[in-house]
C-alpha cells in the first residue's frame, strides 16, 4: 500500500501524521519506507534527530522531492509492505507525481473554514489524477481538533457532503505530537501520550480496513 499525505496548504500536520502512521505500521511488523517528498525535508530531519538520540531505526526514510515520484515510489514499494509519502505544499508538479504514485491519498485539514476553501485546488488535482488512476482512493482527515468544539463539528459536517469522504477517525490538538517530533520519537514511544497514540492506532486500523474493503471482490 502506498499512502500519501497531501494538501497544498502548509501547516496541516502532514509530516507528523506520516511519521506516526509509518511507525505504527512498522510496530505491527510491516516493512515500511517513508518518502519525504517535501523540499523542506522535515521527515529527514526527524530521522537524523532520531539517530542522534541513539534510538533504533523503525523504518526507512528517503528524500524524493522530485516529480519522478510516480515512477520511483512503486519501485520502492516492491521491497516493503507499505510506503508512506509525506507530500509537498504548493508544488504542483510534485503533487501530481505523488497523486499518480499513491493507492490512497489522505488530505489532512484543520477545523477551520479556511482549510476547506484551501482544499479546492487540491481536489482539482485529485480529479485530474483520477483520469489516469480511476482506482485512486482519497479521504479527508480532520487533524488538530480541540475536543468537542463547535468549529470541529461544523468542519466535519461540511466535509461530510464532499467527495472524497471524511475518515471517521479524528486527530486531536495535542502537545505530545510536537514533543515527540522534537526528539526524533513517535507518540507511541512517550510515556504520557496515550491519547495521541490511541488516535494513531485508530487511524491505522481504519486505513487497513479501508484497504481490505477496496481489495475485496
Amino acid at each position: 500500500m502506498i499512502v500519501a499525505f497531501l494538501n497544498q496548504k502548509g501547516g496541516v500536520g502532514k509530516t507528523t501524521l506520516a511519521l506516526n502512521l509509518a511507525g505504527e505500521l512498522a510496530g505491527r511488523g510491516g516493512r515500511v519506507t517513508l518518502i519525504d517528498a517535501d523540499p523542506q525535508g522535515s521527515a529527514l530531519d526527524w530521522s537524523e534527530q532520531r539517530s542522534h538520540e541513539g534510538l533504533p531505526r523503525l523504518f526507512g526514510v528517503v528524500g524524493l522531492a522530485r516529480d519522478t515520484l510516480h515512477r520511483e515510489a512503486p519501485e520502492l514499494a516492491r521491497d516493503v509492505d507499505h510506503v508512506v509519502i509525506d507530500g509537498p505544499p504548493r508544488v504542483a508538479g510534485l503533487m501530481r507525481s505523488a497523486l499518480l504514485a499513491a493507492d490512497l491519498v489522505l488530505i489532512p485539514v484543520q477545523p477551520s473554514p479556511l482549510d476547506g476553501w484551501a482544499s479546492a485546488e487540491m481536489l482539482a488535482l485529485l480529479r485530474e489524477a483520477r483520469i489516469y488512476r480511476p482506482q485512486l482512493v482519497a479521504r479527508f482527515l480532520l487533524n488538530r481538533c480541540a475536543a468537542r468544539t463547535i468549529l470541529a463539528r461544523e468542519t466535519a459536517e461540511t466535509l461530510a457532503d464532499h467527495d472524497p469522504p471524511l475518515l471517521a477517525t479524528t486527530i486531536g490538538q495535542r502537545i505530545a505530537f510536537a514533543a515527540a517530533a522534537q526528539t526524533g520519537r513517535l507518540v507511541a514511544e512517550l510515556d504520557d501520550a496515550a491519547s495521541a497514540a490511541n488516535e494513531i492506532t485508530a487511524l491505522t486500523d481504519e486505513l487497513l480496513r479501508l484497504r481490505i474493503e477496496r481489495s475485496a471482490p
